[in-house]
């Protein structure tokens, strides 16, 4: 009976999962950008706008996951996985730039005299919300557990677009019930949606700029590494215990102390037992890295 096949990587997962959402926004970014049009709404345009950035970051994230699922080489030998963090990063800068120019244009338009939006808009936004609403819970289900940066950072994307889209809604439905006195509600919601849309690239910035840093994951998470380390016969102690994470892998670096009395490959034998036991309890640690020390007597143990 043949073996099964192995499971995709799971930057090949992320980047199928992020096909429907670039599908999806390119078909929303022409509804609303026709509804913005013809309905006289700027925040709905500005939403049309966000929709067609969110293709291209969305792009990025599927590049970048794509290059984190290969493998090492000779010009990267501990593979590609920070293409994953750098493709979150570029989608916050991204992002920022998107609510400096909306911001830009909806102090412009609440300057400007201009029509109220039409009632049909407001339906044109609850479909947004919903479908918005619906590709995040998608994407960040899928983000969660692929432990992905970038793809969360692009269901957070999604999310960011609903809140817009429900800003938006509430400045139409202010102009629509305030009549002509209000239309300017409309582009003071734009001019809101531009500040969720600058939370929102802060929150993707700060996770992606941390991992590019090599920042240590939670020290629960690290402590229990060292603890399965700790429980292999023949380590009298775990001195240094460093993880870094490159996007869907993990690297850990380990100073293990042995009886000063043991040969060399004995103790190059502890060390195996070591880093098998740790990549057993924890798939995602790609390698170990074991550096063995004489314990010292009365000290260690």
């Amino acid at each position: 009976m043949p073996d099964p096949a192995p499971p995709p990587h799971p930057g090949i997962a992320g980047s199928a999962a992020v096909v429907y959402g670039i599908l999806a926004n390119l078909l929303l970014a022409l509804i609303k950008g026709a509804a913005g049009v013809l309905g006289h709404s700027y925040a709905l345009i500005a939403d049309a706008i966000e929709s067609l950035a969110d293709v291209l970051t969305s792009a990025i994230v599927w590049f970048g996951l794509r290059a984190a699922a290969r493998g090492p080489d000779q010009d990267h030998p501990y593979g590609h996985g920070k293409a994953e963090p750098i493709a979150a990063l570029a989608v916050s800068l991204m992002l920022a730039a998107a609510a400096v120019l909306i911001a830009v244009q909806s102090v412009r338009q609440i300057r400007t005299p201009h029509e109220a939006p039409a009632g049909f808009t407001l339906l044109v936004l609850l479909g947004v919300i919903l479908v918005k609403e619906l590709l995040y819970r998608y994407l960040h289900r899928i983000g969660r557990e692929l432990q992905s940066g970038a793809l969360q950072a692009d269901a957070w994307h999604h999310r960011g677009d609903a809140l817009t889209s429900l800003a938006a809604g509430i400045g139409i439905s202010v102009a629509l019930i305030g009549g002509p006195a209000y239309a300017a509600a409309d582009d003071w919601a734009a001019l809101a949606a531009a500040g969720l849309i600058a939370w929102n690239a802060a929150r993707i910035f700060l996770p992606a700029f941390n991992e590019l840093m090599d920042r240590a994951p939670a020290d629960v998470w690290i402590a229990s590494v060292c603890d399965t380390a700790a429980a292999v016969d023949g380590v009298m102690l775990i001195e240094r215990c460093q993880i870094r994470k490159m996007g869907f892998d993990y690297f850990a670096d380990l100073h293990v102390h042995v009886d000063g009395n043991l040969s060399v490959r004995e103790g190059h034998i502890i060390a195996g037992k070591v880093k098998s036991r740790i990549r057993q309890a924890y798939p995602r640690v790609r390698n170990v890295l074991i550096h063995i020390e004489p314990a010292q007597s009365g000290t260690d143990g």
